[in-house]
């Protein structure tokens, strides 16, 4: 891909080579080095008893992707490792519902996610999957360390057993109303109502999800692993990571909570075939809770890719750990796993960064498989819209601090007032001219005038943001300020008039305009890189120049003067608006004609969603912002804090809304100054 852009035959690339990198990261193994920063990233292992929908697409695996790439522009030593989790009850259960065996069905969905992933441009170094030689070795082996160490502890327990197919249920496959909040869908393992996490023998009125006959309560031996006995060395590791890798404050909250009312028993054993056997006498026609094993994938996974996984694995002085999932995954990951890992006494690569999202939510209900409710990974491609849509789209609307939306109007609309009018009128418009008036090559110019010190200097201070966003895992910020730095293109360009007349009148003005904002779509391309890596391939074809960094600060000047660009290419086209509506009806299933399907929960969130929609929190990507923006979103960001701070303090209702009015005032009046400059 590095050179993609410069083999048409022409002549070779007149560029600053400090600014370009070549990458080469699948062409041979990658390896910890002790010279460069060394990054391991993993996304949660998606499960693979049903196709991907976009909610679970942007979750983990998407999010994940846009790190490993900035990483690689900014030449870190990357691994990205993810793949399919495909034991449990989960997976037995789906097989018996479509009469295979376990096997051909996680075949099934595995290919289904590769290619789902594939599609998205999700660039792994390498997607295994769980049930491997090498996960049932390293599995067996952790669990021998802590076994003989006396951290787990043996229990006889009562499970619900549904005698319809002579089997223990696991937790999700146990429905019934929940004790907390009386939600009548509550699953065994977590109401989704008030998110009060469950045992199944505590819900009200429990039934089997497969045949909804009711379960018998039955005795049956466990081994728990004693998380209690890690607490002290957990807690002291919690407070360490959650400084240095800045976990997000939600993710802090639920680990504490867990934390302050006192790590419990938890059992890590199935009656079940399908998973890794248990290996010790008593239990060796048990095998592991999926949740025991799933986190173990990570390292087995790797184990998969290189013989020398341990060199990233068990290097802790010089590997950081990122890892991408959904807020429900956190506990596993902050709790579950690193005590399983801190209890061999082993010297594990432990989390530095964890990065989670809350729930993409669709046309102000659920995703639904099973009503036809959403977009899944099957339907992109028949939707006709290129990939960069899709990721820019998806990963502009990334449920980072709270639930969002995904909507037909919005995604129509992000393509034609976002990328087609920002950043495809900015890189056509300089390609073109190029190509129109100076015979493709890049003239002689200089960037010492105050107009391009001033351009320079804009861009620097949204380069550097930029830059503090990706590093703190600040995705969508990070994607807004990318385009914030185009639209500053976009109105370089404006602001010197460049056209027939300019290049007629001021030849010299003109060479210097043309040839600094060249300069500036070839750093937007790294930018953008990303987030949506097809555009950026285009650009750097475009423009036949190879790869470029992320840099600290821009010059203005990378690209030297005759160089040869090549032929001008859209990067995006319109959509009809009144598409928007087909995809709405065809994706809607029953939810265009009945709120059957859509719970009190989704219900109250497409209300918040719609008063939301009334003012704007902050800029869209592209404004260019003034003083007056700059003021406003600061003073909805402590509007904001101010309510959220009385309502957990349980204010006075009245004192509440005051705040709240204030702030609607500011979201309408920041919505109002965006329309007039975008009318202007």
């Amino acid at each position: 891909m590095s050179t993609d852009g410069v083999k048409d035959g022409g002549p070779l690339p007149r560029v600053n080579n400090d600014v370009t990198i070549e990458l080469k990261h699948h062409e041979s193994l990658v390896l910890p080095k002790p010279d460069q920063r060394n990054v391991l990233i993993t996304s949660a292992l998606p499960y693979v008893n049903n196709v991907p929908h976009l909610g679970n697409i942007i979750g983990c695996v998407l999010s994940a992707d846009v790190f490993a790439r900035y990483c690689r522009l900014r030449g870190y030593n990357t691994l990205y490792i993810c793949g399919t989790d495909e034991y449990g009850t989960a997976t037995e259960t789906k097989a018996l519902e479509e009469g295979v065996s376990c096997q051909e069905l996680c075949d099934k969905y595995h290919t289904i996610h590769k290619k789902t992933y594939e599609w998205f441009s999700c660039d792994f170094d390498y997607f295994g999957r769980t049930p491997t030689e090498k996960h049932t070795q390293i599995t067996q082996k952790i669990f021998n360390a802590i076994d003989v160490k006396g951290l787990t502890v043996e229990r006889t327990m009562t499970q619900l057993y549904c005698n319809h197919h002579n089997s223990f249920l696991a937790d999700r496959f146990v429905e019934g109303t929940c004790p907390n909040c009386k939600y009548k869908d509550a699953r065994g393992d977590q109401c989704d109502e008030c998110g009060k996490l469950l045992d199944p023998t505590e819900l009200i009125n429990p039934h089997c999800k497969l045949d909804k006959t009711t379960p018998v309560p039955r005795e049956t031996a466990h081994i728990f692993l004693d998380l209690g006995k890690s607490q002290a060395e957990l807690e002291k590791w919690v407070e360490k990571s959650s400084v240095h890798g800045l976990w997000s404050q939600n993710t802090i909250n639920i680990t504490k909570a867990w934390l302050k009312e006192g790590l419990k028993e938890r059992c890590i054993t199935r009656d079940l075939k399908w998973g890794v056997p248990v290996p010790k006498d008593g239990f060796r026609e048990k095998v592991f809770y999926v949740w025991f094993d799933a986190c173990i994938g990570y390292p087995s996974i790797t184990a998969n890719y290189t013989d020398d996984w341990e060199k990233w694995w068990k290097n802790p002085e010089h590997v950081e750990l990122f890892q991408f999932m959904g807020k429900d995954n956190v506990p596993f990951h902050t709790v579950v796993f690193p005590s399983t890992l801190l209890g061999t006494g082993e010297d594990w690569t432990l989390l530095h960064h964890i990065n989670t999202t809350e729930y993409l939510q669709y046309e102000g209900g659920k995703f639904s498989k099973s009503r036809g409710i959403g977009v899944f990974g099957n339907h992109v491609v028949e939707v006709g819209v290129s990939v960069a849509v899709w990721r820019y789209y998806l990963l502009s609307n990334r449920p980072e601090t709270g639930d969002s939306q995904f909507t037909w109007s919005g995604f129509v609309a992000c393509n034609n007032n976002e990328l087609l009018a920002n950043l495809g009128n900015f890189v056509n418009r300089v390609v073109k001219f190029l190509n129109a008036k100076y015979e493709r090559t890049i003239p002689s110019y200089s960037v010492t005038d105050e107009v391009e010190a001033k351009l320079i200097d804009d861009v620097n201070g949204l380069l550097k943001q930029y830059n503090e966003a990706l590093e703190g895992v600040k995705l969508r910020l990070g994607l807004k300020l990318a385009m914030d730095i185009s639209a500053r293109g976009n109105l370089y360009l404006q602001d010197n008039r460049i056209d027939n007349k300019l290049f007629a009148n001021a030849r010299e003005r003109c060479d210097t305009v043309i040839s600094v904002a060249a300069n500036l779509a070839y750093l937007i391309a790294a930018l953008i890189y990303p987030y949506m890596p097809t555009t950026s391939e285009s650009i750097f074809k475009q423009l036949r120049l190879p790869t470029r960094k992320i840099t600290d600060t821009w010059s203005g000047k990378d690209i030297e003067a005759g160089h040869v660009i090549g032929e001008a290419e859209y990067l995006f086209s319109i959509i009809k608006p009144e598409k928007a509506d087909e995809w709405r009806r065809k994706y809607g299933g029953n939810q265009a004609d009945s709120d059957a399907g859509v719970s009190k929960t989704s219900k109250r969130k497409a209300a918040k969603a719609k008063a939301a929609a009334a003012g704007l929190s902050e800029a869209p990507a592209g404004v260019v912002k003034t003083p007056e923006i700059v003021e406003l979103e600061e003073q909805i960001k402590l509007a904001g804090d101010e309510v959220r701070k009385l309502k957990t303090e349980k204010a006075d209702a009245e004192v509440v809304k005051v705040v709240v009015d204030k702030l609607l005032d500011y979201k309408k009046k920041l919505a109002e100054v965006i329309e007039g400059l975008q009318k202007l």
